[in-house]
Formats: structure tokens, C-alpha cells, sequence
């Protein structure tokens, strides 16, 4: 079967997607991806052939603020209506376009996307293609029992807070969306398609014929009416070639008792001084060994102010092998990382807000799986006195060892490709 893979150029929707990928190339599928030149090299190693590109501008987290001087200076509503306005809507035309080219040298049977990737429903609609995309962040689809999107909230308990969060998702899209629905619905107009009712999100989830959700029931917020064609699927990871180079300071596992795993994410992350600085000030002489992911940014100058033996401080650690030795994970609120580490029964501290960080961290204070600290620039007692109650109270490993108990009974690539093959999948 001849698969296209299709992604925003940001690795979050990059990477996640590189397992199945290689998944399905692995059992006989003709697998080909269209993203920006930057993702080359990644391909090539993945042997993956690669449609770049060529009308739509790429716009990622190192060329961001290159492309748009001005965004520097959002905030809040008016940065997510940015956001949303040119990054995810305005190049929907252009990806078509590119698309319909592609189609002609490879004429695709299936695309997979990334559910933010919204030229999704002109492929369905005017290529007639089989349509699955991934949910790779909390679901942002609506209802009138889910929290408003990006205001990491929990859903409400009562009538009023259930009218509050009715009037924040009026607001929402008063102010945020109605400019990139216009756009969308321009554009879909222009190709003679009706216009799209309700939220803008929601392409995402009513679209495609199926939107695999990464993640699991037991760390979503309950719904009164699920959608059927959202089905979850576990973890998605990215692909990992041969066996991993394993920790280049092992001995100091066995020779700490406690081991925390300190990672800004790989975007947010040129300025340490928003979280793994206050962290390392604020556990530095705590007698825990303290793991510090980079993501290469800054690595240097770190170890030079942090030169204390139980410090390690890496551009790169591999989580899967180093949580199975975690006590603790400290973060930002990444989705993928977060799911990685409560599949391996690690609590959660988190510390972030944007780009719907907030969400995140607001589950993982609902589930009990860890404490959420409402900032991104934490001061060192606050850590420190989180850091205590969570290593000090037994109540948030035995929450996520229940997360990690339904984590292991997913199998996503054998799901996912289940359905290429017409199988069913149980609902969710």
C-alpha cells in the first residue's frame, strides 16, 4: 500500500510519528513523507524517500522569531491567536498544492498526518484519500463537559463552573479563532467545499476517518459522548535504530538513592534560567542525583556553574533507559515526555504554560500524578518543597503505577496498522 506521511515541521509532530512509519515500512508498505528540508537528514537515516516542501514556508522552533519579529512581543490570547492564524491556517492553501503534486508522482492511498496539519480534510474531501491522523498533544476537541482549550483548567464540579467554562470557550472563540476559521473557511470555499460548523479544532477530529490519540483513557478528561472515531492507541515513540548507547555515568545510579530527571524540552529551552536553573539551585544539596537533558542548548556553560559530582548535565539523555532508574522527573509539561515517563512509573513535577503546556500539567494534577506548579519560572523553594512532598508521600507513585499498569496494554503500531487491513479496533 502506498502510505504519505505529512507533518508540521516541529519535531513534537515530527517524531512521534517516526515509529509507526517505520512500523509499516517494516511489513511491506511503500512509506514516503512530506516536510521541510530541515527533516532531510532524519529521513535519509530513517530511509524514508522525502517529498520536501515547496510552496508552503516552513516555520519552526529555530526560525520562529526569524519569520516573525513581531511574536515576540505576544502574550496570551493575542499570542495564540498568532499562532494559530500563521503558523497552523495560513499555509493549508500551499500544502494542497504541494500535495496534489505529489499525488501525481505518487499517487498515495492513505495519509498520515498530525491532527494539527489541516490541510487534512481537502485530501479526504477533493483527492479522495483514506485520512488518519494522530493526536500528539491532549485532545483539544469540544464539549460542553471538557475545559476550556489552553487555559489549564480541570473540568468543572459544579453548574456554575460548567457556565464559566461555557463562557471561556465563547470567549476563546470570539477572540482567537474566528480569524483562522475565516481564513479556513475562505480557502475551503475557494475549492468548493462547505464551510466548517463549530470550532476549528475540531477539523482534527471529524475530518479524517480516524484520529489515533496518543495516550491512554486513564489520563484523558472523561467525556459524556466520545467521539467514535478518536480511538486511543498508548505511547507513540519515535524510532530508535539498534540498541541504545546506554549512560555514560551508570555507577552514579547505584551510588545515589534518589535519581530526579531534570528536561526543559527542545524548544523552550534557550533560557535555563526558567526552570533547570532554579531546579539545580533548589537540589543542588539534596544528596539526589540530579540528571539535567539540555536539549542541547547551553550544555557548557551549565556544567561549568554546576561542576557538583551528583550533577550530570547532557545534551542528550535517553529517557527510556534512564527513567527505568527515576524517582522523579521534573518538566515542563511536553506531552510525549510526560507520557514516556508515567509509562514508566515516574511522578511528575511540573513547571510550564505555553503552547498549552498548562493543559498538560492540569492533568497531571487531576490524575494525581504529580504536582503542577501554575508558572513557568519557578522559584527554588517552591521546587524544593514539591520535590519533598512528592519523593515524601506515597500517594503519586501508586497513581501512576496504575497509568502504567493500562500503558501495558497497548500495542500502537500493531493498532494502527490493524487498520490498513479493515480490522476493528474495541472501542474506547
Amino acid at each position: 500500500m502506498k502510505i504519505l506521511f505529512a507533518t508540521l515541521p516541529f519535531d513534537g509532530h515530527f517524531n512521534p510519528l517516526t515509529g509507526i512509519a517505520m512500523h509499516l515500512q517494516a511489513v511491506g508498505h511503500d512509506v514516503r513523507w512530506y516536510a521541510w528540508p530541515s527533516y532531510a537528514a532524519k529521513l535519509s537515516r530513517l530511509g524514508i524517500q522525502h517529498f520536501h516542501f515547496k510552496r508552503a514556508m516552513e516555520i519552526n522552533a529555530d526560525n520562529i522569531d526569524e519569520q516573525f519579529p513581531e511574536r515576540a512581543g505576544l502574550h496570551g490570547l493575542a499570542l495564540m491567536r498568532f499562532d494559530l492564524n500563521q503558523i497552523f491556517v495560513a499555509n493549508t492553501e500551499m500544502h494542497f498544492e504541494d500535495l496534489k503534486e505529489i499525488n501525481a508522482v505518487f499517487p498515495f492511498e492513505v495519509l498520515f498526518c498530525d491532527g494539527a496539519f489541516y490541510v487534512l480534510t481537502l485530501v479526504k474531501e477533493k483527492l479522495g484519500k483514506r485520512v488518519y491522523a494522530f493526536g500528539v498533544a491532549p485532545s483539544l476537541e469540544s464539549a460542553k463537559d471538557a475545559p476550556p482549550n489552553f487555559a489549564g483548567m480541570k473540568p468543572a464540579r459544579t453548574a456554575m463552573g460548567r457556565l464559566v467554562h461555557q463562557g471561556m470557550r465563547a470567549m476563546m472563540e470570539l477572540v482567537v479563532m474566528r480569524g483562522g476559521k475565516g481564513i479556513y473557511n475562505h480557502m475551503l470555499g475557494a475549492q468548493g467545499l462547505p464551510p466548517i460548523q463549530g470550532s476549528l479544532f475540531d477539523v482534527s477530529y471529524r475530518s479524517p476517518d480516524v484520529l489515533f490519540q496518543s495516550g491512554m483513557p486513564g489520563f484523558a478528561y472523561p467525556r459524556r459522548n466520545p467521539n467514535p472515531k478518536v480511538k486511543f492507541v498508548g505511547l507513540l515513540l519515535p524510532y530508535k535504530a539498534g540498541i541504545a548507547a546506554g549512560f555514560s555515568q551508570a555507577e552514579k545510579l547505584e551510588k545515589y538513592k534518589r535519581v530526579i530527571l531534570i528536561s526543559q524540552g527542545t524548544v523552550d529551552n534557550k533560557n535555563p534560567g526558567k526552570l533547570i536553573v532554579p531546579t539545580l539551585e533548589a537540589l543542588k544539596d539534596s544528596g539526589a542525583l540530579l540528571i539535567v537533558a539540555t536539549g542541547y542548548s547551553r550544555t557548557e556553560e551549565l556544567r561549568k556553574s554546576y561542576p557538583q559530582d551528583n550533577i550530570i548535565i547532557e545534551d542528550y539523555v535517553d529517557f527510556d533507559f534512564i527513567l527505568k532508574h527515576t524517582d522523579l522527573f521534573i518538566c515542563n509539561g511536553g506531552y510525549g515526555s510526560t507520557l514516556l515517563n508515567l509509562s514508566k512509573g515516574v511522578p511528575v513535577l511540573g513547571a510550564g504554560v505555553r503552547e498549552g503546556k498548562n493543559d498538560v500539567n492540569a492533568r497531571v494534577d487531576y490524575f494525581g500524578v504529580g504536582i503542577d506548579l501554575h508558572t513557568e519560572s519557578p522559584r527554588p523553594a517552591d521546587i524544593k518543597r514539591a520535590v519533598e512532598r512528592i519523593l515524601g508521600e506515597p500517594r503519586w507513585k501508586q497513581n501512576v503505577a496504575r497509568l502504567q499498569e493500562e500503558f501495558s496494554g497497548y500495542e500502537p503500531n500493531e493498532r494502527i496498522a490493524a487498520y490498513l487491513t479493515n480490522d476493528a479496533l474495541e472501542p474506547q
